[in-house]
């Protein structure tokens, strides 16, 4: 794949538009960054099969976890090499229908539910060490999708979280998601501190449509994917709003690179569903400076690898091998990019 002779591409500011299923990136003249896929990564144990792969990350080690929507929700570990090495939390009261799995700096790992509204921490050998938000007792009946006004937005319990990050200082982010649309900051001891946005969907700065995506920088500004708004947004550690991206697309889910030099990589990914159209004007990642500069983007929608099927959710530790987790081929893929050619131009 050749890279265009463009070196970089500034992030511009745009007016949110009309709510639809897909969005076509407007930013234009976006170098292609060359990049090789690693599509049989993983070795399943006989009789194991991956389910939608909606979530994935990487420890220290380079170990990979998987968190996927199964006969049941698991989350797999695997080894830096792709082989099988446990599961982790089979049949915990907290796992329902997966939707983000994170690692933070000490190698413990995040699950966040959407179908019990809980965010559990594990240690790396898989104890319970923390859970934020309370899923719902069965004695309830059965609970469905708000309809109707929603109840104000709780601080210790969540409809539908999608994410979690963590700032240097070990506080803690959660999107809060399909039914309430906010993001919520607790202290490292789960102890509510301030929230952005509400259950009521918005457009304005600090509020949000379905916030999908979240991830904390090193500077401890919080990237949240505001899907249905199509556009990210970049609030300050106090959850107070600095800026909006609003031309990469929907805003499907967001990853920041380790290391003292940070990248941002802004999915905008092909939605569920394979709707007519969508492969002409979706399904490319893009990797920005945090200041404001596109470097490149990658990827197109396919069925077969080296092509997308949603990609939910991508692990960015080492900024040169992203891994993809994809809901509709069930399928987690390593892209291995090519070094950046060129000088960055137009730093905002």
């Amino acid at each position: 794949m050749k890279r265009s002779p463009t070196s970089s591409v500034a992030l511009v500011v745009l007016a949110a538009a009309p709510a639809f299923a897909q969005r076509k990136a407007t930013i234009e003249h976006v170098p292609e960054i060359p990049f090789t896929s690693v599509s049989s990564l993983l070795k399943l144990p006989p009789a194991e099969y991956l389910g939608e792969s909606v979530a994935v990350a990487t420890n220290s080690k380079g170990h990979i976890f998987v968190y996927h929507r199964s006969a049941n929700t698991r989350l797999f570990e695997f080894d830096q090499a792709g082989n099988f090495v446990k599961e982790i939390g089979g049949g915990y009261y907290g796992f329902e229908f997966a939707h983000s799995v994170r690692v933070d700096k000490a190698d413990n790992i995040w699950t966040v539910d959407e179908g019990t509204n809980m965010v559990t921490k594990f240690s790396p050998d898989g104890k319970v060490l923390m859970v934020l938000g309370r899923r719902p007792p069965a004695v309830q009946g059965v609970q469905t999708f708000p309809g109707g006004p929603k109840a104000p937005a709780q601080k210790y319990v969540f409809c539908r979280p999608t994410d979690v990050g963590w700032d240097p200082q070990g506080n803690i982010f959660v999107s809060d998601g399909y039914c309430n649309n906010r993001v919520v900051k607790y202290d490292k001891n789960g102890r509510f501190l301030a929230q952005a946005g509400s259950e009521k969907a918005g457009k304005a700065l600090g509020e949000f449509d379905l916030p999908h995506g979240l991830q904390v920088d090193g500077q401890g500004n919080v990237w949240v994917a505001d899907r249905s708004n199509f556009r990210y947004q970049v609030l300050d550690n106090n959850l107070k709003p600095m800026r909006e991206i609003a031309n990469l697309g929907v805003g499907w889910t967001v990853c920041i690179s380790a290391g003292p030099h940070q990248y941002a990589f802004l999915s905008n990914s092909n939605p569920n569903g394979n709707m007519p159209g969508t492969w002409d004007i979706t399904g490319e990642i893009y990797k920005a400076e945090l200041a404001g500069t596109v470097l490149g983007k990658f990827g197109h929608p396919a069925k077969l690898a080296p092509g997308f099927q949603v990609v939910h959710m991508m692990d960015c530790r080492n900024p040169n091998e992203i891994v993809t987790g994809e809901i509709e081929s069930w399928r987690v893929q390593k892209l291995i990019l090519q070094p950046a050619k060129g000088k960055a131009e137009g730093v905002q």
